[in-house]
């Protein structure tokens, strides 16, 4: 059976579900980030496994993959990582299918999710893997506790929005909107929509792609959100104190200011829709 950590992460109002690339810009260095992410509030952490090709990122992200694989990061390098961390939230390992296939000694998933679940992670984002090949994925999930999340696009329909539906637990992923990842200066009117046709779904429903600001996560959940899920926001804080050659403790507590401003939004656009909705 699946976890049931990622779920609970949601019980006690939206979640903060934020993304940084696991070895950006070095191996210590992001350790100290990923743990400044929990003391801002993270409810989840979605910790990126740097893949060459990463054909679904923005250019922020793209950058601090690179910065990640130059510093050495590799698939074992990653579960160290992951054991390395010091953190209570529950870890989501995001990447791309063809890191957890060719993994071990055998083709296919399960040597993969074993030693993910041996190290702590709770759940999969795999950017690149369609519901209906994902059976291989979803039942070595299930043989070792673990959650398979999918991302729900604005244009995620039909057939494959159903089998989707089959195939996801923890959360589902929601698209705010078409494109790659990246911060935007405002919000997509997508949101509400997107929500609308997963509204049965009984997983939570955070929504991600181009939140920047505490505003933007304030309207994200007023109009419907489980929880907020930011990432390029995060890596330009990363990037940014690389450039400068800052000291790596004064990028980690930007990082936890900056979570914190985005977990205040998230809460008064609950508190918001709660008064809306009469609450």
């Amino acid at each position: 059976m699946p976890s049931e950590a990622l779920r609970r992460a949601f019980e006690d109002g939206p979640a903060f579900i934020p993304y940084l690339a696991a070895g950006d810009p070095s191996y210590e260095d992001s350790l100290e980030y990923v743990e400044a992410l929990e003391r801002g509030g993270a409810d989840i952490i979605e910790l990126g496994l740097p893949f060459s090709e990463p054909i679904a990122e923005g250019k922020t992200i793209q950058s601090a993959i690179v910065r990640a694989l130059e510093g050495g990061m590799t698939v074992d390098r990653y579960f160290e990582f992951v054991a390395d961390l010091d953190v209570d939230v529950p870890l989501v390992c995001m990447t791309y299918y063809n890191l957890v296939f060719q993994y071990g000694d055998e083709d296919g998933p399960r040597p993969f999710v074993e030693k993910a679940a041996e190290v702590g992670i709770e759940g999969f984002v795999i950017v690149d893997l369609p519901a209906e090949e994902a059976d291989e994925m979803r039942a070595a999930c299930d043989e070792f506790g673990l959650d398979l999340v999918f991302i729900v696009a604005p244009t995620t329909r039909g057939d494959r929005l159903e089998r989707m539906r089959e195939q996801v637990s923890g959360y589902v992923y929601v698209q705010a909107r078409l494109g790659v990842t990246g911060a935007r200066d405002d919000v997509s009117d997508q949101t509400e929509a997107s929500l609308a046709r997963i509204a049965d779904w009984d997983v939570p429903k955070p929504v991600g792609f181009g939140i920047k600001t505490g505003d933007h996560a304030e309207r994200i959940v007023r109009a419907g959100a489980d929880g907020i899920i930011v990432g390029s926001a995060l890596v330009d804080i990363v990037a940014e104190g690389h450039e400068r050659g800052d000291p790596a403790d004064e990028v980690a507590a930007r990082l936890a200011e900056k979570a914190r401003e985005l977990v205040e939004g998230a809460e008064r656009g609950a508190r918001k829709r709660a008064e809306a909705d009469g609450d």
